[in-house]
């Protein structure tokens, strides 16, 4: 597999006039969301903890014409949160997508019988806290509008557990119930709110760590680690951030108004639904 961008689709702006709030933006796949949903249309409000950060992609977005809006907040903090989206309506006048992307510490690589009870609640439950927070603070704004889109980010092994990946498979089976339930709760007031499942993404620096790593235990590439671990897909390929964003925008749009309470599959085919 080579570890290549994939072709932007052009055409129309499926997100235009769209307000998004993206949490944990600064993060690999936080900044493929942004500046695709930019590239769509949509205004971006940008939310992380390093201002800085968010800060330069804003500069990139701008830069490419699109229009990004930069807050330092705490997405475990219901308060932020509220006190955040508040703003956000008053600026834009509407919230149209609410999609978080933070990162939490989950103890990979422990076992679950190594955690004491409280780590596990740690790596298992914090980005599901995070998700009840953010989800539940954008609905009762999306419900009085009457329209919305809640998106949600797990991996393969919320379904498919591995050994050894701390609360990484329990808690992003929580995340997706989480998304089911909430979409029948929601979805009488016209806001639906989907869950996208995604492989390892290789352009991710996060991943990219992971696999270097690995190489130098091993004695052998990047590339032949990405290569191996893609065998396991239907493509032969792992999904890039590009495919994740882009598979983001449609779930976003207009064009997906059927789909809802439901994970989205993108991850090449790692995970056979």
């Amino acid at each position: 597999m080579s570890v290549t961008t994939p072709h932007q689709i052009h055409g129309l702006k499926l997100l235009d006039g769209k307000a998004a709030v993206i949490y944990g933006a600064a993060g690999g796949v936080g900044t493929a969301v942004a500046k695709a949903f930019a590239r769509e249309g949509a205004t971006v409000f940008l939310m992380g903890r390093t201002e800085n950060s968010l800060m330069r992609m804003a500069d990139d977005i701008s830069s490419t014409g699109g229009v990004a809006d930069v807050s330092r907040v705490d997405a475990l903090s219901s308060e932020a949160v509220e006190s955040h989206l508040n703003r956000v309506v008053a600026r834009a006048g509407k919230l149209d997508i609410s999609f978080n992307l933070i990162g939490t510490s989950v103890a990979m690589g422990s076992k679950l019988t190594d955690l004491s009870d409280q780590r596990f609640a740690e790596a298992a439950f914090q980005k599901v806290r995070s998700y009840f927070i953010t989800m539940t603070a954008a609905a009762r704004i999306m419900e009085k509008q009457g329209n919305g889109v809640i998106l949600g980010l797990t991996a393969p092994n919320a379904r498919l557990p591995r050994p050894n990946v701390g609360g990484f498979a329990v808690g992003g089976a929580a995340i997706e119930a989480l998304c089911r339930q909430l979409a029948f709760e929601v979805g009488p007031k016209g806001v639906r709110v989907v869950c996208l499942r995604t492989g390892g993404t290789p352009d991710n620096p996060v991943l990219q760590a992971v696999f270097t790593h690995l190489a130098k235990l091993r004695g052998t590439t990047f590339q032949a680690i990405a290569d191996s671990e893609a065998q396991s897909t239907a493509l032969k390929r792992a999904p890039l951030l590009p495919d994740v964003a882009n598979a983001a925008v449609l779930i976003a749009s207009d064009y997906a108004s059927a789909i809802t309470a439901t994970t989205v599959n993108a991850s090449c085919g790692e995970l056979v639904d």
